[in-house]
């Protein structure tokens, strides 16, 4: 398209609040890469899918890595006169992080292990010390060292044999989420020559010489458990488990009372464990219950019993059982707590003489301490009304000491030590903000959105306390909504480079994610999807109608399964958006959801549904965004993607935007911009990270 000028719009500080300023400079505009058409047809269900861009799938190929490159070019031509602006974003949230830090030290035995970072250095370096935290520290591993001469590197599994000798890590050099598995003699700092390849999980066995391993298959399914005894060939190990069916992951564990390995096969809807005690690794695995269509349980141990967290019998928000380990068949399961229909189990947590219940009510998170010694219960208070607490880092089984996480939008994250047995907490560390903040110039709240079916849905917002409600207060607005992932309200000390600029931030809590219980969650997937969106688009509907903002200073944003969300939106209302930023997006859901090849395919037809069988494939066909993209006018955009994502594969953006280009009959930016050393999550280093948080929001602003 050619875009023969455009003056760049900067949102500046202005006292308090911010004023939007046209720059003084025009210049000429470059033009966009254009994608060339190859015609490709696939024929399902009496349908055409016509994809002239399947040709950007070809990874290796030259062109496809010169058409990314050029449209990264095209971007930062686009984005040059914002550059003052992004390196003044830089420096400010730069100046706000406490560089040189460390987060609180857990007891695992006779050590303290945490992690720290230091001032220049990209990544965290992970050490322990022995008895005390006085004592001389011992570096377990260093990502900056062993990241120096690559482009990414991401640490995986990080789990210390039960003698404090020996460490089990994995890192991932590639992006691509491929963890190749280390073991470490910490007394000497000596790698063995164990190494076990693309490993997802380890789990030591109480011998110390015995590690429980996972492994992917072809599409990155976790699919098979093998056990491998240090010292011996990797030939040697024994095949543990293996899950054929490939709607199901496999995953394992060890109970906190260190009793127990646990072996997972779960889908979205159905779960089946399988249990070996940990100090006779060789034994043969035992089933706690077969496997039943849209049976989801979870266990774990402490003394003679499996506890086990069932949605067995339209339980829908789980109860919890407990059953003799001796015998854990579902004739022997009593019932500890009931189903309840307004609270949601989450998950539990066990300790020698407590049991700890993460649930969450009226959308909110909440701790329920219960002694086990006289039954007696009781819930730790939270002073806010919007906020996210969650239990945190807990390795001893025997202790009276709970530690849990929390934060709101305006009170940093903070980690506490809470005495069960007194009913007490101590505030071991919260997240330094550097400078003048002041939590007290911020305010937060919820709202309620009314959805075309009448479903009240919740939105959270925190903005100044000085940004006048009339309507022009520019506002980000960000929502996931899938695999009954809660979207939780958290602290972003970088965020506060748009409060203080009068930008108001809102996350909506739409259906498709568990933010109120199960039911939530079911209303929005499937042949439900449709609700994700249309929630919210009630959502911004009803902050303009408020006079939060209004739909020219309206920005929308989101991740992944969120990409697809902002895909959709903007396909039905582009209107009510000024803006778009997406983030690795899945919006090729036909092509992706027609290939079993691709990494999380299979296992997701239990989530999107299966295009294989004609009414679900009408269903996702009819808001499929790169099947839905329209000769209309859109929204100005950002889509960044990764390279090496192995969760959404860049082409589905690059595709997205190639097509969009050829329809779009608006002036307004629609920029790509990809990784091309990154993964899922963007860069691997913080640095890096902060420099592309502070080219997105330049963008935004």
């Amino acid at each position: 398209m050619n875009r023969s000028t455009r003056a760049v719009c900067l949102l500046v500080a202005m006292g308090a609040a911010a004023t939007p300023v046209m720059s003084q400079s025009v210049q000429e505009m470059p033009k966009p890469p254009v994608a060339r058409k190859v015609a490709k047809v696939t024929e399902i269900h009496g349908r055409k899918l016509a994809d002239d861009y399947f040709w950007l799938r070809e990874k290796s190929s030259p062109e496809v890595v010169s058409y990314l490159e050029a449209e990264n070019a095209y971007t930062d031509a686009v984005m040059k006169p914002t550059e003052a602006l992004q390196a003044t974003l830089y420096k400010e949230m730069l100046s706000r992080i406490q560089q040189t830090d460390a987060n609180v030290p857990y007891r695992d035995g006779d050590y303290f292990y945490y992690s720290r970072t230091e001032a220049g250095k990209q990544y965290p370096i992970f050490a322990r010390k022995r008895g005390s935290l006085d004592a001389k520290e011992e570096v377990t591993v260093d990502l900056n060292e062993l990241g120096k001469n690559e482009k990414f590197i991401a640490l995986g599994a990080y789990t210390v044999s039960n003698d404090g000798n020996l460490l089990a890590y994995s890192v991932d050099t590639t992006g691509f989420r491929e963890y190749e598995l280390f073991v470490k003699d910490l007394r000497t700092g000596e790698l063995l020559p164990d190494r076990l390849g693309k490993v997802r999980q380890a789990i030591w066995a109480t011998d110390d010489k015995t590690l429980f391993y996972v492994v992917e298959d072809h599409a990155k399914r976790p699919y098979r458990v093998y056990r491998h005894t240090l010292g011996e060939a990797k030939a040697k190990d024994e095949l543990v488990y293996e899950e054929k069916d490939e709607i199901f992951r496999v995953s394992a564990y060890r109970s906190r009372s260190r009793g127990y390995v646990f072996i997972g096969s779960t889908s979205f809807t159905t779960t089946e464990y399988h249990y070996v005690p940990a100090d006779r690794p060789a034994e043969p695995l035992k089933a706690i219950a077969a496997r039943a269509p849209g049976h989801e349980y979870y266990p774990d141990h402490r003394g003679d019993l499996f506890y086990v967290r069932s949605n067995e019998g339209g339980r829908r928000n789980f109860r919890l059982v407990a059953v003799p380990a001796s015998d854990p068949r579902k004739e022997n399961w009593k019932e500890i707590v009931p189903h309840r229909e307004e609270v949601m189990l989450e998950d539990f947590d066990l300790f020698a003489n407590f049991l700890v219940r993460s649930e969450r009510r009226d959308g909110l998170q909440v701790l329920s301490i219960t002694d086990l010694r006289d039954e007696k219960s009781h819930e730790i208070a939270f002073p806010e009304p919007v906020y996210s607490a969650s239990v945190g880092q807990n390795v001893e089984f025997a202790t009276d000491t709970l530690r849990f996480g929390y934060q709101s939008f305006v009170t940093p994250s903070s980690v506490f030590d809470y005495d069960m047995r007194t009913r007490t907490r101590e505030l071991k560390k919260q997240q330094p903000v550097l400078g003048d903040f002041d939590p007290k110039r911020y305010a937060s709240e919820r709202v309620y959105a009314k959805a075309p079916d009448g479903t009240r849905v919740p939105v959270s917002l925190v903005y100044r306390k000085d940004v006048k409600r009339d309507g022009k207060a520019p506002l980000l607005l960000r929502g996931y909504g899938s695999y009954g992932a809660p979207s939780s309200v958290t602290f972003d000390g970088n965020r506060l480079s748009l409060l203080d600029r009068g930008v108001v931030f809102a996350l909506a809590h739409i259906r498709g994610g568990g933010d109120l219980g199960k039911a939530w969650y079911e209303d929005g997937k499937l042949m439900k999807k449709k609700n994700t969106f249309t929630d919210f688009i009630a959502a911004a509907e009803h902050l303009v109608a408020e006079k939060y903002t209004s739909r020219d200073r309206l920005v929308a944003t989101g991740g992944s399964a969120g990409g697809l969300l902002m895909g959709a939106v903007t396909n039905m209302r582009p209107d009510l958006f000024k803006a778009v930023v997406t983030y690795v997006p899945f919006v090729d859901v036909m092509n992706t959801m027609l290939d079993a090849s691709i990494p999380l395919t299979v296992g997701e037809y239990e989530e999107w549904g299966n295009p294989n069988e004609k009414e679900a494939f009408e269903y996702m066909l009819s808001y499929s965004p790169y099947d839905n993209l329209e000769k209309k006018a859109y929204p100005s955009m950002l889509v960044k993607t990764s390279l090496n994502d192995s969760q959404v594969m860049y082409w589905e953006p690059a595709k997205y935007v190639a097509k969009l280009r050829t329809l779009k009959t608006d002036e307004n930016p629609l920029l790509l911009k990809t990784n091309m050393a990154g993964g899922h999550g963007g860069s691997s280093g913080r640095y890096d990270a902060l420099e592309d948080l502070a080219f997105d929001y330049a963008f935004i602003l």
